[in-house]
């Protein structure tokens, strides 16, 4: 039996062929599966419904696929596997920046969808139960994706506030450059870890973490990251 017996994927998809190989698919495996044909549909889906997992196209008929990213994430936090035609390098990273947890293009086989499904439904049963981080003054709620130092909101990018969740619930552990690169960009990511170097440097600069004496974010030379491990 499949990993999916307890959990609903929604496709958000026009073509009908697609979406009537998926609903095989996904129905013989034990997953339960929704299916919407437009971006407005499929954000009241979410809205209403609470999916475990998204699969959108980024070409739909009402609404630019990088906008449903962007609403799908103010509103859930649920993960989203973007599966589209569009497979230009600048569209992955875009999608990813915008909030998507994996990318797979168009023609796909069934089999590595299911490990990316398997996959991010996996990282979401692992630190599902853990709702909040908290150390000395800095706060990362989960449920309500926000960043808190002394009690002031922080505002953070998409990619910012990915690269601090993904730090702060791996705490006390250190996350080498290329696990944080390949989680927030994907495996196909140069290994040029430049882009990740600002980032670090605007996260810090925004939660008031000097690098030179760090409170928070710790940098193992040569290897990567460790964040001060959860007081919880």
């Amino acid at each position: 039996m499949e990993i999916g017996t307890k959990f609903r994927i929604l496709s958000i998809d026009e073509e009908k062929e697609v979406q009537y190989y998926l609903k095989r698919m996904f129905i013989q495996k034990g997953y339960k599966f929704f299916a919407a044909q437009s971006g407005k549909d499929g954000i009241t889906q979410i809205t209403n419904g609470c999916p475990d997992l998204v699969l959108l196209d980024l070409i739909l008929p009402d609404m630019d696929g990088m906008d449903i990213i962007k609403k799908v994430r103010s509103v859930s936090d649920c993960p989203m596997i973007v599966v589209s035609s569009k497979g230009k390098e600048k569209d992955k990273v875009s999608a990813l920046d915008a909030g998507a947890d994996d990318y797979i293009t168009k023609p796909f086989g069934s089999e590595e969808l299911m490990a990316r499904i398997r996959c991010a439904l996996r990282y979401r049963r692992k630190y599902g139960s853990k709702n909040v981080y908290e150390y000395d003054g800095l706060k990362v709620d989960y449920e309500r994706r926000l960043v808190i130092v002394d009690g002031k909101q922080i505002h953070l990018t998409p990619v910012e506030y990915r690269i601090m969740e993904y730090l702060t619930m791996n705490s006390g552990k250190v996350v080498t450059y290329q696990m944080l690169l390949e989680k927030i960009w994907g495996p196909y990511v140069s290994e040029n870890n430049k882009i990740l170097r600002v980032n670090m440097t605007n996260i810090r600069r925004k939660i008031g973490d000097d690098p030179a004496e760090p409170k928070y974010i710790f940098t193992e030379s040569g290897v990567g990251y460790r964040m001060a491990e959860s007081e919880d």
